[in-house]
């Protein structure tokens, strides 16, 4: 795993979703949705459904609603979502993944386009970009009052990949099949988990160099994250916010 630490992305994503948590749980409702009509409404059998409640739950979203959103999910037979991907290019090369969950796929693909052709990137065909990034789960846990040798022998025994202590906090890796047993493994040992979530991790990072660029990533990941058809925005930007 490189040395560069996901937990900056994490917490900036974080704090933008704890400003707008109306958004974010419509998102991991559609989520829901698929995930319920392809392994049905019981998390106890439903280990996608299971990760989502997690997700909602580190997001604070009441466990209200979070039961409201699986009922209502549960007997919504008429829409129809489908998860898409598009890959791209932002400013000066920098490679962009959007993972999306759409009942139009017209609309979302005209959306997409439009944003990346405004900010200085370009859309690219399926397959241009993805190669330069590797799907895993990543668990975050605080540094605070847990001791790093329990917590690696306990992660790895678990069944994670890797293990990287950072400033702040700890970062878990996973095979993306592996990140739900892993995160209840971790809570069941008592550990407090921060965020546990599929990820693209990059091969390599790309430095911006001028603050245009910078300026126009950064507005370009800013609109693709708020639409209600994206769900993550996975990029290879060293020095993007």
């Amino acid at each position: 795993m490189s040395g560069h630490s996901k937990w900056n992305n994490i917490k900036h994503k974080k704090e933008k979703t704890d400003a707008q948590k109306a958004k974010i749980f419509t998102k991991i409702g559609k989520e829901m949705i698929i995930a319920i009509k392809a392994g049905g409404p019981d998390p106890a059998s439903n280990s996608k459904l299971r990760d989502l409640i997690a997700k909602a739950k580190a997001n604070n979203v009441p466990n209200d609603n979070i039961e409201r959103t699986i009922k209502k999910a549960a007997g919504q037979t008429d829409v129809e979502y489908e998860e898409l991907r598009y890959e791209g290019y932002g400013p000066a090369g920098v490679a962009v993944i959007v993972n999306t969950t759409t009942d139009n796929r017209n609309r979302t693909a005209s959306e997409v386009r439009h944003y990346f052709d405004k900010f200085g990137g370009n859309l690219g065909q399926t397959g241009c970009v993805s190669y330069m990034f590797e799907e895993k789960g990543v668990i975050i846990i605080m540094r605070e009052d847990v001791d790093e040798d329990a917590l690696m022998e306990a992660a790895l025994e678990a069944g994670a990949s890797d293990f990287v202590a950072e400033d702040e906090v700890f970062e878990i890796y996973t095979e993306t099949d592996d990140l739900g047993a892993v995160r209840e493994a971790l809570e069941n040992a008592g550990y407090t988990i921060e965020s546990a979530e599929e990820s693209m991790i990059p091969s390599n990072y790309v430095t911006l160099e001028s603050e245009d660029d910078i300026k126009k990533m950064n507005l370009l990941l800013e609109h693709l994250e708020d639409n209600d058809d994206v769900q993550e925005v996975f990029h290879n930007c060293e020095n993007c916010d």
